[in-house]
């Protein structure tokens, strides 16, 4: 039976979850992931996790954050006044907005807190800072 290796595109199914057991993405519900190994598509915990597996065969491991997201970055966090925001933007905690790059690349900004006249945005991943378990079914090779 042959193995997943550098090259190969892969279907993956997966559950994610975090340290306490809340559940973040699964793909059950869902076409099955498909990526290519060594094509750095994935964070590079899953895909070293993906390396070696035979069709049909599970795992489940947790990668450390670092291998993730990175660690939650605490000079990602910006306090900006209510008027930079777009206009007819109420912001909320817990809402996404995306901003632009000096790039010109978009990027995602969580609000974390909102009071009269600042915003907290977050521009770290969701899920910086955890450690991310999962259940992966490798599902196809090619």
């Amino acid at each position: 039976m042959s193995q997943a290796k550098d090259g190969d595109s892969v279907r993956i199914h997966y559950t994610g979850t975090l340290d306490d057991g809340t559940l973040f993405d699964t793909s059950r519900q869902r076409e099955p992931l498909e990526f290519t190994l060594g094509s750095g598509m994935v964070i590079p915990g899953f895909e070293k996790a993906a390396l070696g597996m035979s069709v049909g065969q599970s795992k489940k491991f947790t990668i450390p954050c670092a291998e993730a997201y990175g660690e939650h970055n605490a000079e990602l966090i910006y306090v900006v006044d209510r008027a930079e925001l777009p206009e007819g933007v109420e912001p909320a905690p817990g809402m996404a907005l995306e901003a632009q790059g000096p790039d010109g690349q978009p990027f995602r900004l969580n609000v974390t807190a909102v009071d009269e006249g600042t915003v907290t945005l977050d521009a770290n991943h969701p899920l910086a800072g955890q450690d991310l378990t999962f259940e992966i079914e490798l599902m196809a090779i090619g």
